[in-house]
């Protein structure tokens, strides 16, 4: 396994192919499709984002509330292709990575490479577990949204696989 840092994602990002086993350790950001709709409009509409998306990596996700001992509880992962009509947009002003399950349509898949971005899938269903990678969670937006504002997350070693690297390898197309 690889292990990655989330702010070096972009300088590694032409290095790494579908397939590869990545742990990854970082900042990212989790934001499902009610968020992308608002994120969308809110680029759409010239107003500043809650975060930066330049070299960003979004995970879709909705955390649930923490356990004692934990920051977050269950943290697995959502169905990335409900992301799809809004993942373009986000890519063309700079996001580089996200994390999701499952695979992406067309117009995902070109953008993915054009702008030599990232999209890795985590374990469905193994959400439990996934939280003992998040060290630390805050809600930074849309807090109306309740488990799926956004919240920026610090991971420690996230067991991921890269599903469609930056040249276009992707293994739902194998």
């Amino acid at each position: 396994m690889l292990q990655l840092h989330t702010k070096n994602l972009p300088a590694h990002a032409s290095d790494l192919r579908a397939g590869g086993r990545i742990l990854l350790s970082g900042t990212v950001y989790t934001a499902r499709d009610a968020a992308h709709k608002r994120l969308a409009a809110m680029i759409e509409a010239g107003e500043p984002l809650p975060f930066k998306l330049e070299g960003a990596c979004i995970y879709y996700a909705g955390p649930t509330p923490t356990r004692p001992g934990q920051a977050v509880g269950s943290c697995g992962p959502t169905t990335s292709g409900r992301m799809d009509p809004y993942t373009p947009l986000l890519l063309a002003h700079g996001l580089r990575a996200m994390i999701g399950k499952g695979g992406r349509g067309e117009a995902t898949c070109r953008a993915i490479a054009e702008h030599g971005a990232l999209y890795f899938c985590a374990i469905g269903g193994a959400g439990a577990l996934a939280a003992r990678c998040v060290r630390s969670c805050e809600g930074i937006a849309f807090a109306d949204l309740g488990c799926e504002s956004v919240k920026r997350m610090e991971l420690a070693d996230f067991p991921l696989i890269l599903a469609i690297d930056a040249q276009g390898g992707n293994l739902f197309r194998c």
